[in-house]
């Protein structure tokens, strides 16, 4: 009877370990706002902002970013454009070059935040030689601007980000632009595609629409994720457009934006604030997932105490996302599939 206790024991520990193996916690990092994730050839690129640097993490296992080393591909300069205040970074590998659009100021408070650009290269964004091509902007309405995405539709590339419609309006609104080849500049002007409206995007002063990111489901459907309400309040939330089929990106008509937000805080899993978010596929290309920061206790508003999360969602029968509930903290959530 001993013997056979000790062999079920031991049975036990195997499949313990084995599925310790098969999980992850969130968060992924103690700190890391407005978390970023690009795919390319079996390897996941993650990013976040650091304020004063941009890195890079690169691994085949995105939920162990505690134990992959990142690697450090410009650091600001100490004063003049683009030295304050680094937020949001994004990689997008588009015509053979990985792009980095960025977020940063001239001075230490927010009002200089602009758009920059980085080109490299190389096939893989940690190697090769990064150049900086300066801000992106739309030159007739060069004002407030954070959180720059690219959406490839319909073949063509548009920049969307959020900002201010002049220097005296202060609300955070969303803007789109068709992109120039060198996707370093603008080929058309800005439209203005979302403004604060419902009462869960107005909590907070200044109203905000922001973190714009694009999602398509399997049929090539469109859809704009975004965040919304102040980053300051507990109720940071993520609200979602849906672009027409067959029409035009710049046409503000095109976009419906949905009644009530998709995703929302969840007090008892230490989610205050989910948002500025992103998506990626699991290695096997058949689960969808979505990385958000949050924190962890209400109260901490914008700080770098926001730590990234990710989780699986689904869809619904009509095709737009589910993405259910922040899940809690520190509970074990199985891996995305592997191959």
């Amino acid at each position: 009877m001993q013997i056979k206790n000790i062999f079920i024991t031991l049975l036990l520990q195997v499949f313990a370990t084995c599925s310790m193996g098969q999980t992850f916690t969130n968060p992924l990092l103690d700190s890391g706002p407005d978390p970023w994730v690009s795919q390319k050839d079996g390897f996941y690129y993650y990013m976040n902002t650091e304020g004063n640097k941009l890195s890079i993490y690169k691994t085949k296992d995105l939920s162990q970013l505690r134990k992959t080393e990142k690697k450090v591909i410009y650091h600001a300069p100490e004063s003049g454009p683009g030295s304050k205040n680094i937020w949001a970074p994004e990689l997008h590998f588009l015509g053979n070059k990985w792009y980095l659009y960025y977020t940063a100021g001239s001075t230490p408070d927010h009002s200089t935040q602009r758009l920059y650009v980085m080109e490299n290269s190389s096939m893989d964004p940690t190697q090769g030689k990064w150049i900086w091509k300066g801000q992106i902007k739309d030159k007739q309405a060069d004002f407030f601007a954070i959180d720059a995405t690219v959406a490839t539709i319909n073949s063509r590339n548009y920049l969307i980000w959020s900002g201010h419609i002049s220097e005296l309006d202060k609300t955070q609104r969303l803007f789109i632009a068709e992109l120039n080849g060198d996707q370093c500049t603008l080929k058309t002007a800005r439209a203005e595609i979302s403004t604060p409206t419902y009462d869960w995007e107005t909590i907070g002063t200044p109203h905000v629409n922001e973190g714009p990111e694009i999602l398509k489901n399997e049929n090539g459907k469109v859809f704009l994720i975004f965040s919304a309400s102040g980053c300051w309040t507990d109720d940071y939330s993520l609200g979602m457009l849906s672009l027409k089929n067959n029409s035009d990106p710049m046409d503000p008509a095109s976009w419906t934006k949905s009644p009530a937000p998709i995703f929302t805080k969840k007090a008892e899993n230490n989610a205050y604030g989910p948002g500025h978010n992103g998506f990626f596929k699991s290695p096997d290309g058949k689960q969808d997932w979505i990385v958000y920061h949050a924190n962890a206790k209400p109260g901490l508003k914008c700080s770098n105490e926001r730590s990234p999360r990710m989780q699986e969602f689904t869809w619904n029968a009509d095709g737009t996302p589910h993405f259910g509930e922040p899940v809690k903290i520190n509970v074990p959530l199985t891996k995305p599939s592997e191959k």
